[in-house]
C-alpha cells in the first residue's frame, strides 16, 4: 500500500545560517520528478528509500584547470573558490575575507562529502567556461584588495590577485543571460538567487 503525505519544504538562510519555513508545501504526483541538490545528494544515504532505476545523479563541477604557460596553472580549486567567493558576497553579503576563511572548511566537505561519490553520477558535466575568469576578475579584485595585510587571509588574497593579473578582463554585459557564470555574478535568465 502507497502512503501519500505532504511536506512543507524549508529554505536555508544563508545569513541567518538557519533553515525557514514559509509555507511551502509540496505533495510528489505518480508522474513528478523530484530533483535534490546539495553536496551530499550523490551519496546513497540521501536517496536509499528510492528505488536504483528511479535515480539519475548528475554531477556538475568546474572540471577543467588552466594551464597559463609551461609552468604556471591554475586549478580547478581556485577556480571554485573565486566562483564563490563573488556569489557569497552578491547573495549572502560575505567579505572575500570571509570566504576565504571558510574555504578549508567547504573544502574538507568537498572532500569528505563529494569527491569519494563523484564517480557514482550517471553524468558528468564541466562547468568550467573559457571565458570565466576573464569576467570574474572584474568582480574578484575589489573584493580581494579589501582584504587588508594585516588580515590572516592576506596571503591568499595576493596570491588570488596575482594569477588574476594573467587575464585581461572581458565585460559581463558579454556573457549571455544563460550562461552558468551568471549563477555567481547575476543577471541570468533563470531564477537561481
Amino acid at each position: 500500500m502507497k502512503t501519500e503525505s505532504t511536506i512543507e519544504l524549508p529554505r536555508y538562510n544563508f545569513v541567518t545560517g538557519k533553515r525557514e519555513y514559509m509555507g511551502d508545501f509540496m505533495k510528489l504526483g505518480e508522474d513528478d520528478v523530484l530533483v535534490i541538490e546539495g553536496i551530499h545528494c550523490l551519496n546513497d544515504a540521501m536517496s536509499y528509500a528510492l528505488p536504483a532505476e528511479s535515480r539519475f545523479r548528475i554531477y556538475i563541477s568546474a572540471l577543467t584547470q588552466i594551464n597559463v604557460d609551461s609552468h604556471n596553472r591554475i586549478p580547478t580549486t581556485d577556480a571554485r573558490l573565486i566562483r564563490r567567493m563573488i556569489r557569497d558576497n552578491r547573495t549572502r553579503g560575505y567579505s572575500a575575507k570571509d570566504t576565504i576563511g571558510m574555504w578549508p572548511n567547504v573544502r574538507r566537505g568537498e572532500d569528505r562529502n563529494i569527491f569519494p561519490y563523484q564517480e557514482s553520477a550517471d553524468v558528468m558535466i564541466n562547468s568550467s567556461m573559457i571565458y570565466e575568469l576573464p569576467v570574474l576578475k572584474i568582480f574578484a579584485t575589489p573584493l580581494l584588495f579589501q582584504i587588508k595585510p594585516t588580515d590572516p587571509e592576506f596571503q591568499e588574497a595576493k596570491r588570488l590577485l596575482k594569477f588574476l593579473d594573467y587575464f585581461l578582463p572581458i565585460s559581463p554585459e558579454l556573457i549571455p543571460n544563460n550562461s552558468i557564470i551568471r549563477e555567481f555574478i547575476g543577471g541570468s535568465c533563470l531564477d537561481v538567487d
